[in-house]
């Protein structure tokens, strides 16, 4: 059995490295401080790297201790949490590859099984559910400081419990947290409501930038790396941008391009009904969830805006 397999090779290992994809939200980096104290606990020597992440998550226990980079250049263990396919590790995948054994969590319904033990259930609603099992199973009391790190990241993925997905015991959870001391508004408040003044401009420019698209079916708008520049945007000030289309009655499919280098775009879709933007990424080889999925889009904006509206308007008909 997988799980069983990970505490056994959790156990035997002497050093511990754990990472998540590139970008990462509050899934990722709540799961991998999850974990990072989680094996603390255990008395383990890990390290989490994560080169770039949002200011947001910095309230979070543990999050003082992650590395840009690792310590060594071979571990006995890499854990990636919340990574469907290896290359969203971008660079960084060398310390997850060259690790004597490997193990991945996640919950993507589309993943590349890239791992030498893999968790992976697609019904869980965040990365972050799936590891309340791995943690109990070590026999860690899942305690105040990890509770909030879970807690970070089902907030996240589930947009604050209102995606599909979310189960009961997401609220069964959530509900014994609270006993744990773990302030649940709180949480919510810093990781959903509170946005930066970067963040606030990069709104008001995709706002006006907004075209409405196959009978108001799909919503289309982008930020350069000029935008960026100019709002003195940090890492994750994006975040939550290709929402605001998605929110608007009658829309089916919100798009949103974010320049990433010179001819390279970042394309986040989202979709509120019947369409599997999942399957419309995995044509430009990204992939993601049911209703939140992303890829990588070559060439100049125009060429890469066409290329992904005329694939979604296969899916909307």
């Amino acid at each position: 059995m997988t799980i069983d397999n990970i505490k056994e090779e959790i156990k035997k290992a002497k050093d511990i490295v754990i990472l998540t994809h590139e970008n990462p939200d509050g899934d990722a980096v709540g799961s991998a401080l999850a974990m990072y104290l989680a094996l603390k606990k255990l008395n383990k020597q890990v390290d989490v790297i994560i080169p770039e992440y949002s200011n947001t998550f910095n309230f979070l226990p543990g999050a003082d201790e992650i590395k840009k980079e690792g310590k060594k250049e071979t571990y006995s263990l890499a854990i990636s949490v919340d990574v469907a396919g290896i290359r969203r590790m971008n660079g960084f995948a060398k310390y997850f590859e060259d690790s004597k054994v490997k193990i991945q969590i996640d919950h993507h319904r589309v993943n590349e099984m890239f791992a030498d033990y893999n968790f992976v259930n697609p019904d869980s609603p965040a990365c972050a559910q799936n590891l309340i099992l791995i943690i109990e199973k070590l026999g860690v009391e899942i305690d105040k400081e990890i509770g909030a790190c879970l807690l970070t990241g089902i907030i996240t993925d589930t947009g604050g419990f209102k995606y599909e997905g979310v189960s009961a015991e997401t609220f069964e959870f959530t509900s014994w947290l609270l006993t744990k001391g773990v302030n649940v508004s709180d949480i919510y408040k810093r990781v959903l409501q509170t946005k930066t003044k970067a963040n606030f401009e990069l709104r008001k420019l995709i706002m006006e930038r907004m075209e409405f698209i196959h009978n108001n079916k799909i919503t289309f708008t982008y930020i350069t790396l000029e935008d960026e520049k100019n709002v003195g945007a940090m890492p994750g000030d994006h975040e939550g941008l290709v929402e605001v289309g998605r929110d608007i009655e009658g829309v089916e499919v919100s798009i949103f391009l974010r320049e990433i280098g010179e001819g390279n775009f970042k394309a986040s879709l989202r979709s509120n009904d019947y369409v599997n933007v999942s399957d419309v990424c995995i044509a430009f080889n990204g992939g993601g969830h049911l209703k939140a999925a992303g890829c990588n889009m070559v060439g100049p904006l125009e060429q890469a805006k066409e290329k992904i509206i005329n694939e979604v308007k296969k899916y909307i008909g």
